[in-house]
């Protein structure tokens, strides 16, 4: 980033000098500019050089356009004189001013300024918008890094937790490679991955559904937000469904590449995602991907968002026919009652309110 900045130093050094060398209000040194950028004399390396390169290119074609417009009249006024001179025998000249008014120069001039105080706003913003993405990809980078760095949470002594379910006790041990991270930040529940693509990310829970849609790992107020598992799933005791939420970031970020599942062709080179909980290792083969919707609470639909736990073989059937119904395509992946699933949700802008979803059993 500080190597950009620094070609923005240099790309504004480079405008000041052509501004001392060149009148930009002379027609005849705007031309004798554009023919030195042309040739590549004069280059630039950041959109706010780029930006200066358009500004000089439109001054180039409103001077192209006046003087098509003087050759255009001067015609017009020759077959004039041709047929004035075939009739009267008289050679007369016409000349055309066009004036403007200081109310109209004010517009004009205000106008001008708005434009640039508009592309100056949306120069601002992409700079922001690439700064962000590129902190996120930064920070995944370094996750991902101390998750397989095996000195930093072998530093660590062995975290077990002790839990009850179904009348009977089990140990739980938190995997080597989440030591580290999970010492860090207790919100962490486990790690996601998606082969050839950017989703390979921490899965954060808190008992709050709506602190890690702007907050991120360190806990930092961001809009790329983090991944979360619903606050009503349980990885000591899981029930029958982990459901995973994530913003579709137009950058990409997070669940930003999800939607390619909507591409059976995708499908077929992707039909695995890898879910750990920090306790566990887990494979999930993707058996639906459809479209829907958050709904209001009184209709009477299927919300594949309150699907947790299964209390019968009839209940998880009917689970599974409402998703074979909504799926874009069929997978001829089923699962029985037993099986465990992943649910991976983000924002859809097909619709008001809508979600792109990925459903997955477990396999290993």
């Amino acid at each position: 980033m500080s190597s950009y900045r620094e070609q923005q130093k240099e790309d504004l050094k480079k405008i000041d000098a052509i501004k001392k060398k060149y009148d930009l209000t002379n027609e005849q040194d705007v031309l004798n500019l554009y023919s030195q950028m042309q040739t590549g004399d004069i280059s630039f390396e950041t959109d706010i050089g780029k930006s200066f390169d358009d500004s000089i290119y439109q001054k180039v074609e409103e001077i192209k356009n006046k003087k098509s417009v003087d050759i255009s009249v001067k015609k017009s006024v020759n077959k004039n004189k041709k047929e004035q001179d075939r009739k009267k025998k008289t050679v007369k000249s016409t000349k055309t001013v066009i004036v403007l008014t200081k109310k109209e120069m004010r517009i004009r001039k205000t106008i001008l300024a708005l434009l640039f105080l508009t592309s100056v706003l949306c120069l601002g913003y992409f700079s922001f918008y690439c700064y962000d993405a590129w902190k996120v990809d930064r920070e995944s980078e370094r996750l991902a890094r101390l998750k397989e760095n095996t000195v930093i949470n072998g530093m660590y002594a062995d975290q077990e937790i002790e839990i009850s379910g179904g009348g009977e006790k089990k140990t739980l041990k938190i995997l080597d490679q989440y030591k580290s991270l999970y010492n860090s930040n207790k919100t962490l529940i486990g790690w996601l991955n998606i082969a050839d693509t950017i989703i390979d990310y921490p899965v954060m829970q808190t008992d709050d559904n709506e602190y890690y849609l702007n907050h991120n790992i360190q806990l930092e107020e961001d809009r790329n937000g983090a991944l979360f598992l619903d606050s009503n799933c349980d990885i000591t005791n899981p029930g029958t469904n982990y459901i995973v939420y994530g913003h579709n970031m137009k950058s990409g970020k997070m669940f930003g590449s999800l939607d390619k599942y909507a591409d059976q062709s995708f499908y077929e080179k992707h039909k695995e995602i890898r879910f750990d909980t920090i306790y566990e290792e887990g494979t999930y083969e993707v058996m639906y991907v459809f479209r829907s919707r958050v709904y209001q609470q009184d209709e009477i639909v299927f919300k594949y968002y309150q699907f947790y736990d299964a209390n019968s073989e009839e209940e998880f059937q009917s689970y599974m026919k409402e998703m074979e119904a909504l799926s874009l395509y069929d997978t001829g992946v089923k699962a029985e009652y037993g099986d465990h699933l992943l649910t991976l949700s983000t924002c859809d802008y097909e619709e008001k309110d809508g979600r792109f979803v990925v459903v997955a059993k477990r396999v290993k």
